[in-house]
């Protein structure tokens, strides 16, 4: 058989298992990656709240938390894996339900003199 044949079946499979690993964020995101990451974004102690109703979609892992304060908010992470790096979850993205998120043109803590000049807040 051909060597360089085997080696590109190699590759092939190599390259094959990574696309599908990195496909799943189930096998790639972790429950304390979720609690480490959810407790970073909110400023909170990762034993103040409750994540539930977990999504994995593709690379996304979204989720909802509930704080022992009684606020709630829905948040994601992605996750991935390759060779090189091993598995890497984002920080979590979270917005507090009721609320509207913090974007651009919205008021909220970034709001200065130039936005409020400017009718932004």
């Amino acid at each position: 058989m051909n060597t360089s044949l085997i080696l590109r079946a190699i590759l092939l499979t190599a390259v094959t298992g990574t696309v599908l690993v990195a496909g799943c964020a189930s096998a790639v995101v972790k429950e304390d990656h979720i609690k480490q990451k959810t407790a970073f974004a909110l400023g909170l102690d990762s034993n103040s709240f409750t994540v539930a109703d977990r999504v994995d979609d593709g690379l996304q892992t979204r989720y909802s938390v509930k704080t022992n304060d009684g606020r709630r908010f829905n948040c994601y992470v992605e996750g991935s894996f390759s060779f090189g790096t091993g598995s890497v979850v984002t920080d979590a993205i979270c917005s507090q339900i009721g609320k509207p998120a913090n974007n651009a043109g919205t008021a909220g803590p970034a709001c200065n003199a130039l936005l409020k000049a400017a009718g932004k807040c």
